[in-house]
């Protein structure tokens, strides 16, 4: 497939078409308070990295959202173990503070759900990686959520992300992408992201019962969900694999 990959800053007027691409994540994904307060601020604040593609006929069929932050900063210089909202706040706490960025980080890449398993998702990391180096960076990393470990919920993340094939490359899919493209498993970040809600909105988001105590097994979820019907809540802590991708 021939594509056109441009970012928000060369094109801002696709803002909209590109933000309301369709997708294909979990609903209870999407009620991550911290993404929910940071994620639309990238196009809106950072649109140089926002990247996405055009097929021949114009369609918006992928897009690649990161961020630039100070990993070496004062206090910091791990990849922290909150992942993805970690990194979210940092990039949005540097913009604030004029810190100046040594690193960016990956935050997401969406493929039009008609269209996965085409190789999109391989073509805008790299784009991604490109698009960085292209900015004066010298390293990508990625809080990375494996496309395949919600296939095992009670596999330890620590087990399932550095679980190999026989051609030595990643076990899982979305791992194996990053390693092809040259990053490295650094870490695991145990609590990259926290979904808490009342049980009413943990049934309307997954259509099951939650009224059993104990940690309940969800589509799509990495890890199983924690219920607590004598409290009213459940909560949702997912872990995900920090990559390193020197350019």
């Amino acid at each position: 497939m021939e594509l056109k990959v441009s970012s928000l800053a060369e094109r801002p007027e696709m803002r909209e078409r590109v933000l309301g691409m369709a997708n294909s994540w979990p609903e209870f994904v999407t009620e991550d308070p911290v993404g929910n307060a940071h994620y639309g601020r990238i196009s809106g604040e950072l649109p140089e990295h926002v990247l996405f593609a055009e097929d021949e006929r114009g369609e918006i069929v992928a897009h690649a959202h990161s961020v630039p932050f100070a990993l070496h900063a004062e206090d910091r210089g791990e990849l922290p173990a909150r992942g993805w909202d970690e990194v979210l706040v940092w990039a949005f706490e540097d913009l604030r503070h004029g810190v100046r960025p040594d690193t960016v980080s990956a935050i997401s890449v969406v493929v039009d759900p008609r269209l996965q398993g085409h190789g999109l998702s391989a073509r805008m990391l790299s784009a991604m990686r490109d698009n960085a180096r292209a900015h004066g960076f010298s390293e990508v990393v990625a809080p990375v959520r494996p496309s395949a470990k919600h296939l095992e919920p009670r596999t330890p993340i620590q087990e399932y992300a550095y679980r190999v094939r026989h051609d030595g490359l990643p076990y899982d899919p979305w791992l194996r992408v990053h390693a092809r493209a040259g990053g490295v498993v650094h870490a695991v970040a145990p609590a990259s992201m926290t979904v808490s809600g009342s049980l009413d909105q943990w049934r309307r988001w997954t259509g099951l019962p939650f009224d059993t105590q104990g940690d309940i097994e969800v589509p799509g979820a990495l890890v199983p969900v924690r219920c607590e019907p004598e409290s009213g809540y459940a909560v949702y802590v997912e872990p995900n694999v920090w990559m390193r991708h020197a350019l």
